[in-house]
């Protein structure tokens, strides 16, 4: 793996920040301009300085991170972030982190413009975070990008079960995401969907001979 800066506008003030690279992955964090412009989720702790580069680049000094869950690309620099930027911090229930946690949140909370909705089975504590007036899910691990797994972009695929704790109970919570409607559905590997994300999504849960 090898630092990188890459940015995209994914979505309307909304910037998929690039900040690791290897052959056949890439390793990303989110930013959310607005009233409070948002980090979802913290990068390596080697990748504080490439964040920071590119909230400086984009001009938007970051006020608050949420977190997804606790795997060590999004939560290993979190400290290094909350020091940077005097970050308002917000965690999932049962997650572990290396910093004074401001707010907890779970299930059906509101954090800031999202929805918190538990998703688990990848991680203890995942939680997707869904922004229905903006049309945006952040879909964390609980689905990768299908080019993830050699497939066309555009849909989304489960991680295996190599990366999840719990691969069944991964595939059944996949179902929680199916009360909201959003459009665009970000995910941290492979290629986000960035068109009918919601509909994608349940065409996967609710597939064809499904009893």
């Amino acid at each position: 793996m090898t630092e990188a800066r890459e940015i995209t506008e994914i979505a309307p003030d909304v910037y998929d920040i690039t900040v690791k690279v290897a052959d056949d992955a890439r390793w990303r964090v989110f930013l959310f301009d607005g009233e409070t412009p948002t980090l979802v989720d913290a990068g390596f702790e080697d990748t504080v300085d490439v964040v920071a580069a590119a909230a400086e680049e984009l001009g938007i000094t970051p006020e608050r991170v949420v977190i997804t869950h606790g795997d060590p690309d999004h939560v290993g620099g979190l400290a290094g972030l909350v020091a940077r930027f005097d970050l308002e911090t917000w965690v999932p229930e049962d997650v572990e982190v290396d910093v004074d946690v401001d707010h907890r949140f779970g299930d059906g909370d509101h954090v800031g413009p999202f929805t918190a909705v538990s998703v688990a089975g990848h991680a203890t504590g995942h939680h997707s975070l869904v922004d229905e007036s903006r049309g945006i899910a952040v879909i964390g691990d609980a689905l990768f990008g299908s080019d993830a797994r050699g497939l066309p972009a555009g849909y989304f695929v489960l991680p295996t079960a190599y990366y999840s704790e719990d691969l069944a109970t991964a595939d059944a919570e996949l179902s929680n995401l199916l009360e909201y409607d959003f459009d665009v559905g970000l995910v941290f590997h492979g290629s986000s969907v960035t068109e009918d994300a919601s509909e994608k999504i349940a065409a996967f849960v609710d597939f064809a001979g499904k009893r």
